[in-house]
């Protein structure tokens, strides 16, 4: 009897125990390792479980470290003083930026060309593929060919046949290495020339929303997650390119299994800004002129948002953006993805009957909530397009600014 008595209080032990230490270990995980605050603000997390910061400040009072400039350190815990993590609060003046939710067009060049397939060549001796026995693979970017730079299909092409079979020497790029190979062009007996056995990509084109204008800096931010190659799923390394008005000209309505789609078209010839930048959180670069006349809107800090009701600013017909109903349903601050920091619903009746819910062409659409800029639809659940995921406005706005810094400004 005792033995029985010593082994269930053992195992209610254990499991309050285990109660505990598993939502701990889960912030911790989760949680970043830095917030940022407004001078005089505390820093206050919303969270399922109740979550506590109590600054370290060597006994200094609050007061002391809260101008903007200032950094400080502060214990995350839970359940009255369980220790989560120790994080770095920094104060900084609060950013305000022009919210968008207009469409542009897309135009832009990568930097060398993509490998996106592999064909191979049928030889008077059978099947070959040179691509695939120089080592080349999906997703590789393929930066010289013979000492020469690549940067277009037509330039790939114009080198295989010039070689007339002769080994090329090809500079690439995979991951962040730059390798070297040796590639020899086969003869096609069906195409009368020589091939390489592989299928490039030089460009992309497409319709997005703009997220947000910051006229200080003259940065845009677009999308809230790159442009990524089609067929590969990697990043395409930009090289140049612009954005152009466009207009919403029909919708291809949302449904579980089919996202749906906003069709559009390019309008003028003038462009409205350069690109300078595709990377995770979006696409970036400088505004020619102010596509849409909004005041400006203070950026909340990433632990300010909370789950409940909000707004997107997006454009389902012609050029000019309404504000639309949705609700945050889950936060995210984990880092290890920063496109996906919220779990969004639309909940707008009329957005619901004419586009079924979020669908392609929305991403970057603006999330506004308390009067703030809170983040933007980054993608939809294609068997819930009702629902989808949003990032930071912080993140995007923590791109934009570092961007800002290495673009030279003119007076």
């Amino acid at each position: 009897m005792r033995k029985n008595w010593s082994q269930w209080l053992f195992g209610i032990v254990s499991g309050a125990v285990a109660a505990v230490m598993m939502p701990a270990l889960y912030l911790q995980a989760t949680l970043p390792d830095r917030f940022l605050v407004t001078p005089g603000q505390e820093l206050t997390i919303q969270s399922d479980v109740a979550l506590e910061a109590q600054p370290t400040l060597n006994n200094l009072p609050l007061e002391v470290y809260s101008s903007a400039g200032n950094t400080y350190r502060a214990d995350l815990t839970i359940l009255g003083g369980i220790k989560v993590k120790t994080v770095t609060v920094q104060v900084v003046e609060r950013q305000s930026v022009t919210p968008c939710g207009t469409p542009f067009g897309i135009k832009m060049f990568t930097d060398g060309v993509m490998v996106v397939g592999m064909s191979d060549v049928q030889t008077e001796s059978g099947r070959v593929n040179p691509a695939k026995e120089a080592g080349l693979q999906m997703g590789d970017l393929i930066l010289t060919m013979n000492g020469q730079q690549v940067t277009s299909n037509t330039q790939v092409s114009q080198v295989v046949s010039a070689s007339n079979g002769s080994p090329i020497t090809v500079v690439f790029r995979r991951g962040e290495e730059e390798h070297t190979t040796t590639l020899t062009p086969a003869y096609s007996k069906t195409d009368a020339g020589y091939k390489a056995g592989m299928w490039v990509r030089d460009s992309s084109a497409g319709i997005g929303t703009l997220t947000f204008y910051d006229d200080s800096t003259n940065v845009f931010a677009g999308l809230g997650h790159p442009i990524c190659d089609a067929d590969t799923g990697d990043i395409m390394p930009l090289l140049s390119g612009e954005i152009v008005n466009a207009r919403i000209t029909g919708i291809e309505k949302g449904a579980s299994g089919d996202p749906g789609e906003l069709k559009g078209m390019f309008v003028g010839e003038d462009p409205l800004g350069v690109l300078e930048y595709n990377g995770e959180t979006g696409i970036y670069g400088t505004l020619n002129r102010l596509p849409v006349s909004v005041n400006r809107m203070e950026v909340s800090h990433r632990q300010e948002v909370k789950e409940g009701d909000a707004k997107i600013l997006t454009t389902i017909d012609g050029t000019t953006p309404k504000e639309y109903a949705i609700r945050i349903e889950k936060i995210n601050f984990s880092d290890s993805n920063p496109t996906k920091n919220m779990v969004i619903r639309i909940t707008d009746p009329d957005l619901l009957a004419q586009t079924g819910g979020i669908v392609q062409g929305m991403s970057g659409s603006p999330i506004i909530q308390d009067g703030r800029l809170v983040g933007a639809v980054t993608h939809v659940f294609v068997n819930d397009p009702t629902r989808g995921y949003g990032i930071f406005a912080e993140n995007m706005l923590n791109t934009a600014t570092n961007l800002a810094k290495e673009i030279p400004q003119t007076s």
